[in-house]
């Protein structure tokens, strides 16, 4: 780690990848004035003292999108610095259960394929997240060829 990115201010979040009956993925659009704003991410927020990931999640998405879901397996760790900014995403592939998703803490919500991520605008960090979903999906198609 270089000196400069060690003097920034660092962010721990969990990250969800939620998947629906149909292998949709549900993206969010960042409200235009904030950081990053007008991007598309995968809902998720700081791990609060004392919360581990799993729980992060969970509560982070009740937050933003008001939906129940179930975490599961982890996808990937990303620790990725911005010009203002050093963070570590925590991604996990997780769930929907209940509730219809809501866009309480952000301007826009989808229920996007795989496929269709690229027609939209992610924040630089995010494109690893995209990349390491294809390849699991690639893993998951070869396999169930085997």
């Amino acid at each position: 780690m270089s000196e400069t990115s060690s003097l920034l201010p660092h962010k721990i979040i969990g990250v969800a990848v939620i998947w629906n009956e149909q292998e949709q993925i549900l993206i969010d659009r960042r409200r235009a004035g904030g950081a990053m704003g007008g991007l598309w991410e995968f809902p998720g927020g700081k791990i609060e003292p004392g919360e581990t990931v799993e729980e992060c999640i969970q509560r982070e998405i009740y937050e933003e999108l008001g939906i129940e879901i179930a975490v599961g397996e982890h996808l990937i760790t990303i620790d990725h610095t911005y010009t203002e900014l050093r963070v570590t995403l925590t991604v996990h592939h997780c769930r929907h259960l209940t509730g219809i998703p809501q866009a309480l803490e952000c301007d826009e919500i989808r229920w996007v394929s795989l496929a269709d991520l690229e027609q939209f605008a992610f924040p630089k960090a995010n494109v690893q997240i995209i990349a390491a979903l294809r390849q699991s999906q690639n893993l998951k198609e070869s396999n169930s060829l085997a």
